[in-house]
């Protein structure tokens, strides 16, 4: 290569390089939350991410990409939610009926901090749970380990449960767009 590029120029070299990258040599890696997962079908729905490493996920419309035929190339099943922030008095789900990310406000009742996702508490409480009559929604947050108590406007009460859960980050690498090579559940993934 450093003789080429003496010879030829740095010019050619990237042409080159540029060449073989684009026939068919390398893929793309893109990470979106699950909305859905379509287990029979092979599809996961996703919201992708806005700018790789800032974990906000607010791309629209929702993407759908086909798992790995090598069921090797795959992670754990991604779980589906369609929450996606909880910021400071607000937080972002997305609603499905109008295809669009939708902003809530929210009043903290209750934060329980340190709670890892094989806590004992998750499985008994069965979260999220919504409660009609103090109007309040019971979720979990993985990213920040805290169980919250929140009191939402009565209108979002009605929304179904999977409204309040968050879906699991899947990173996937790809050569063609929605047909995972490889697809890891980063939520259900532990590294070390």
């Amino acid at each position: 290569m450093t003789a080429l590029l003496r010879r030829r120029g740095w010019r050619t070299a990237a042409a080159l390089l540029c060449v073989a990258a684009s026939c068919g040599g390398f893929g793309r890696v893109e990470q979106g939350i699950a909305i859905d997962y379509d287990a029979a079908a092979g599809v996961v729905t996703l919201i992708l991410e806005s700018a790789p490493g800032e974990s906000r996920y607010d791309v629209l419309p929702p993407v759908q990409v086909r798992i790995p035929e090598d069921p090797r190339q795959m992670g754990p099943a991604p779980a589906a939610g369609k929450l996606l922030r909880v910021g400071e008095g607000e937080l972002a789900i997305f609603n499905v009926r109008e295809g669009r990310i939708e902003t809530i406000p929210y009043r903290l009742v209750d934060k329980t901090g340190n709670v890892y996702p094989d806590d004992a508490r998750l499985a008994r409480e069965g979260l999220p749970a919504i409660d009609q009559g103090r109007g309040t929604v019971r979720l979990y947050s993985p990213k920040t380990r805290e169980i919250l108590t929140i009191s939402v406007p009565p209108q979002y009460l009605a929304l179904p449960a999977d409204t309040w859960r968050f879906g699991d980050e899947v990173r996937y690498y790809f050569k063609t767009p929605g047909r995972a090579l490889r697809m890891m559940n980063v939520s259900r993934t532990r590294l070390s």
